[in-house]
């Protein structure tokens, strides 16, 4: 056990002073593609900014380094793809231009809702039935269902399991160093 840091941008998580590294490979797409971008250091968010993740789902999924702790702990338990949909899902509502809409949402189709996919996503059969449907005609809410569905399971299953696992309490309850020997 160990100080952690996060950095979303470059996508790591660092345990200190084990030295052990968990790459997350999750970087904010709004920092990154924003002008005035730069990568942040290796940061350790306060313990009581880390607390505030512990009063909603919504909440750490509002703040990029809860993001990439929440990351970090899916994929401890091989199940990073429901936020990883989730994510998708919510910059898909950010696109601009109707044949971008159309790429990302085929996309986002065979790459978590489409039997089989490489990071199916655990959807119901008229969840994803109605998915395939809404995509005849592309808008901005053809994955609404299943994104409020995982977001669903995710608050029900792993964010609970989340607030109880080592990586968050050790966020919240930082360790005093002790005397070097």
């Amino acid at each position: 056990r160990g100080d952690i840091l996060i950095n979303p941008c470059a996508g790591e998580l660092f345990f200190f002073p084990q030295w052990f590294h968990l790459s997350l490979a999750f970087c904010d797409t709004r920092f990154k593609s924003s002008p005035s971008h730069h990568p942040l250091p290796p940061f350790r968010p306060p313990p009581e900014e880390a607390l505030q993740w512990g009063d909603s789902l919504e909440k750490l999924l509002q703040h990029k380094y809860g993001v990439a702790a929440f990351r970090s702990f899916l994929r401890t338990e091989f199940s990073e793809e429901n936020l990883e949909f989730w994510l998708a899902c919510e910059e898909y509502k950010n696109i601009k231009s109707q044949s971008k809409m159309i790429a990302k949402a085929k996309k986002i189709y065979t790459e978590y809702i489409a039997v089989q996919s490489c990071k199916e996503v655990n959807l119901d059969s008229y969840t994803r039935e109605y998915t395939k449907e809404n995509l005849q005609n592309i808008s901005w809410g053809c994955f609404d269902l299943a994104q409020r569905r995982i977001y669903g399971l995710m608050e029900k299953d792993s964010y609970p399991r989340f607030l109880r696992s080592e990586l968050y309490l050790d966020l919240i309850n930082p360790r005093k160093p002790g005397p070097s020997l």
